[in-house]
């Protein structure tokens, strides 16, 4: 499948800043890249540097007199997907040096405020079915509302709101994951069917020695995400951090199908 991807960003400054944005498709085996362009206004200098674990490009900028960039590209999604239902957890013992992080407590997800709950929620779920149990779970019982998630929002939060938004759904599967000894991590992607249309957020979760996307929203289905970067959460995957006040004037992200 190919998508079609614009995202348009005008901000304000009042004085120069540093910024770090990470909005480009990745290239990698199961994303293909055509027809990329990125511009930035004038006075804008930019530095590209690789996304965290080597996945997605992140460019260092310096803004001037305000910040606008265009970004445009097609890309080619052709990942072969896996029901999780049946898919057994990788034992401890063979989690691979890169992927221990992803067990740990992080700056939004902290797992080990959810072991009990965990334990009496979902019994002796292992694996995949666990995963889908979890996802089931959070989608069933959380209402979406932007106004019930400021930027500092935890998992912990959303779970005593059960609200939130995408990266906020993710973050509570990544908490229950890892609260279950399943690496987890935040993925933030570009879907075709996201509303409103936007930056988005999934989890990925390790199993079975791979990784595997899960979009508690239901708003995108695997095999039509396009992976921009990841983290052990929003704090390594944000689409934009800024050193410096930011205003925001417009931002439009437009993903669509242009051919299957």
């Amino acid at each position: 499948m190919r998508f079609l991807i614009r995202a348009n960003l005008v901000y304000e400054t009042s004085q120069p800043v540093d910024l770090l944005l990470q909005i480009e498709a990745a290239a990698e085996n199961t994303q293909k890249l055509h027809a990329v362009e990125m511009t930035f206004n004038s006075g804008t200098v930019s530095n590209i540097i690789e996304g965290e674990g080597g996945l997605g490009t992140r460019r260092w900028i310096q803004a001037g007199s305000g910040f606008e960039c265009a970004y445009q590209a097609e890309v080619d999604v052709s990942r072969a997907v896996r029901a999780l239902d049946g898919l057994p957890q990788t034992p401890r013992v063979q989690i691979p040096a890169e992927v221990i992080q992803y067990l740990m407590p992080s700056r939004y997800c902290h797992p080990e405020l959810f072991l009990d709950f965990v334990a009496a929620q979902f019994g002796d779920l292992k694996g995949g079915t666990l995963v889908d149990a979890m996802r089931d779970w959070i989608y069933s019982n959380f209402t979406y509302d932007s106004a019930a998630s400021p930027a500092g929002t935890t998992a912990t939060d959303s779970f005593n709101s059960l609200s939130g938004v995408c990266r906020d759904y993710a973050h509570m599967l990544i908490t229950l994951a890892r609260a279950a000894g399943i690496p987890a991590r935040f993925a933030s992607v570009y879907g075709p069917d996201v509303t409103p249309q936007d930056f988005h957020a999934v989890a990925e979760v390790y199993l079975d020695g791979a990784w595997h996307f899960v979009d508690a929203t239901g708003m995108v289905q695997p095999e039509e995400i396009v992976r921009i970067g990841v983290g052990r959460d929003a704090a390594d995957a944000s689409f934009m951090t800024s050193y410096g006040w930011m205003g925001l004037i417009e931002q439009t992200v437009d993903v669509s199908r242009i051919t299957s």
